[in-house]
C-alpha cells in the first residue's frame, strides 16, 4: 500500500466512526508517514468510543512517539560517529 491508499484508508475509517472526513483528512497530513497513518488506523479499529478530542489526543502521541524515536536514530549516529573519531584520533580525519 502506498502513502495515498493508507490516507485514504484513514479517512474511510475515520468517517465510518463517525468523525467528520475534514478533520480525518487533516490527522492525516499532520501524521504525514505511513507508519504514523497505519498507528492511528489501528488505534481507530480497536477504540471503543472515539470523539475528535480522543483521536487529535492519540495523532499528539503518535507523533511523539515518532520524534523521540528520530531524535534517539540521530543519537546513536552522533554517538557512533564520535565514537569513530576517537578510535582514529583527530589529525587522521584531516588527511
Amino acid at each position: 500500500m502506498n502513502m495515498e491508499e493508507t490516507r485514504e484508508k484513514l479517512i474511510a475509517i475515520a468517517q465510518k466512526r463517525g468523525l467528520p472526513e475534514e478533520f480525518a483528512g487533516q490527522i492525516a497530513d499532520l501524521l504525514h508517514t505511513e507508519k504514523t497513518m497505519n498507528m492511528m488506523i489501528s488505534y481507530l479499529v480497536q477504540a471503543k468510543r472515539v470523539s475528535m478530542e480522543d483521536c487529535a489526543d492519540e495523532a499528539v502521541a503518535i507523533l511523539e512517539v515518532r520524534n523521540q524515536w528520530v531524535e534517539k536514530k540521530k543519537a546513536e549516529y552522533y554517538n557512533s560517529r564520535y565514537n569513530e573519531l576517537l578510535a582514529k584520533g583527530i589529525n587522521d580525519e584531516e588527511d
